[in-house]
């Protein structure tokens, strides 16, 4: 016997008796699953955060597609600060507060919306899944949240509003050089029924998107040699893009080129505040400009005629280095609050944040990224993924807060930490 031996703990009287468990006892513990046939829903049922649908997406989307969503200009400097900010804003959260039921609605542009949340326009939406522009659509309109068009759709916006007649229907405009051609959109947006134009002015050329320099992406993808061997490793994509629809613009001819030379050969450098007065006459319904950067360009274009503002750095893909929107939102709500509403995109990825865009002022946040690594997961059903994870996560947040709705989200909740 050693030393070890005479501690009390260690002594064989205190050991812990050990022995063979009853079934009975054992049968509770087994909680086997059925397994999941449907590929879809297996997938989805992995997803538990936004990341993880980004992580599906990037295991069954070519490279050269996943980048051109997943990534942002030059350095990706932009980009990566808008994401930092909302990692950095600190929250004040009250306790002993009645949070049993809580009302995530809110109202933006006069209308309802069952988050504080706005689906943003994103190019070339089939590119990523062949549902497109119309499953995105019917997502929103299944969540209650507004759905904006881009002027770079690959469906046509007739048929996007025929396929979610329920959904709030915005559309994106970008003045293009051919003048005549967007009067054509902006009558077909009116007639459509369309309720709110929105206007991208951040865009006087292409930004440098490096990813997809190296990717050598062009639109509609082309098959190269490097192309055709990722058709081994992602052939339901491919088969997809083969058997439907070529992938084309709903808003314009057919092209084939980069994304940087399609905005060279249509996007007009040339657009003032004279063409934003040509618009408001034009246009006579909510009329919204997304890419605003400073507090000077907010006044400008809320003097123009703009009902609501986008702070926006275009999801970091066109100028590197841009300014943050969620540390530019107090400022500019101070400044025009009262007289538009003030919504704000980029570096947007969880429930949370859009509590955080909310607390600092903003009406409303646009998404892009998220929806679109749903859709590329999943198709539709992955869409849907992606707004039930963002309402569970504004939901718990809310109640966390001890906030019983979206209206009692004030500045007092929310900081931005000194760096």
């Amino acid at each position: 016997m050693t030393a070890d031996d005479d501690r009390p703990e260690l002594r064989p009287r205190d050991r812990i008796r050990r022995r063979l468990p009853r079934p009975a006892e054992v049968a509770p513990l087994l909680k086997f699953r059925t397994p999941e046939l449907n590929a879809r829903r297996r997938r989805l049922a992995s997803a538990h955060t936004i990341d993880d649908l980004r992580t599906i997406a990037r295991r069954r989307t070519p490279r050269a597609v996943f980048d051109y969503v997943d990534g942002g200009a030059e350095q990706e400097i932009s980009m990566a600060r808008a994401r930092r900010a909302f990692d950095d804003l600190e929250f004040h959260p009250r306790v002993l507060r009645d949070v049993k039921e809580v009302d995530t609605s809110t109202t933006v542009l006069d209308g309802p919306s069952a988050l504080p949340l706005v689906f943003a326009p994103t190019g070339f939406t089939r590119m990523m899944n062949h549902e497109g522009e119309v499953a995105v659509a019917r997502a929103a309109a299944r969540a209650g949240i507004p759905y904006t068009l881009s002027t770079m759709g690959t469906t046509d916006m007739e048929e996007v509003r025929a396929a979610a007649p329920s959904a709030r229907h915005w559309f994106q405009l970008y003045l293009w050089k051919d003048r005549a051609a967007g009067e054509q959109l902006i009558g077909r947006a009116s007639a459509a029924g369309y309720e709110a134009l929105m206007l991208t002015v951040d865009t006087p050329i292409g930004g440098a998107r490096m990813r997809d320099v190296r990717n050598g992406l062009t639109i509609p993808p082309t098959l190269t040699a490097k192309s055709f061997a990722g058709m081994v490793i992602h052939p339901a994509w491919w088969i997809s893009v083969l058997t439907t629809e070529p992938l084309e613009f709903a808003a314009l001819s057919t092209f084939s080129g980069t994304v940087e030379e399609l905005i060279g050969r249509m996007f007009d450098p040339t657009v003032t505040v004279d063409d934003l007065d040509w618009l408001r006459d034009e246009w006579p319904r909510k009329l919204v400009v997304k890419g605003i950067q400073s507090v000077e360009d907010a006044r400008m274009v809320v003097e123009h005629g703009a009902d609501a503002i986008v702070l926006s750095n275009h999801g970091g893909r066109q100028l590197d280095r841009a300014p943050t929107p969620l540390e530019l939102l107090p400022r500019v709500v101070d400044e025009v609050g009262d007289r538009c509403e003030v919504l704000i995109d980029t570096g947007v990825r969880t429930g949370a944040d859009l509590v955080a865009a909310r607390a600092l002022g903003a009406t409303a946040a646009m998404v892009g990224r998220p929806y679109l690594y749903g859709l590329m997961a999943a198709g539709e059903p992955g869409v849907d993924r992606t707004l039930e994870i963002l309402r569970v996560e504004y939901e718990r947040t809310l109640r966390l807060l001890g906030l019983p709705s979206t209206a009692a989200i004030g500045r007092e909740q929310a900081s931005l930490r000194s760096r």
